[in-house]
């Protein structure tokens, strides 16, 4: 029972919880959660590399533990910039920005 009701308390809370996917979103954790935003996402399937121009909101994203984007299991490698608030936009909380990610494959 206990079970069924970790999994009532993660349900229906509104829209946040739907099965679908955004497409702006970065997942990590089990069950995923959704814990950054991205700007300009640039894939390269035969360099198994996406690179973005920036995440936001991302204060919970760990940056060593593998993620999902689309249909990806990816894992970043390489940070250009990464700064706690952006004094410009404080809305975005952390903010990093020249991200790449090695693609592992894909979501089941």
């Amino acid at each position: 029972m206990t079970e069924q009701a970790n999994s009532t308390q993660q349900g229906p809370s509104g829209p946040a919880s739907s099965p679908e996917r955004e497409s702006d979103a970065i997942y990590q954790g089990e069950p995923p959660q959704l814990v950054g935003r991205v700007l300009e996402a640039e894939v390269d399937e035969t360099a198994k590399k996406v690179r973005f121009m920036e995440i936001y909101q991302c204060d919970w994203l760990l940056l060593p533990d593998e993620c999902e984007f689309q249909k990806y299991r990816i894992l970043i490698q390489r940070v250009s910039f990464a700064s706690r608030i952006d004094k410009s936009a404080p809305e975005k909380g952390r903010v990093l920005r020249g991200v790449e990610a090695d693609i592992l494959g894909y979501r089941d």
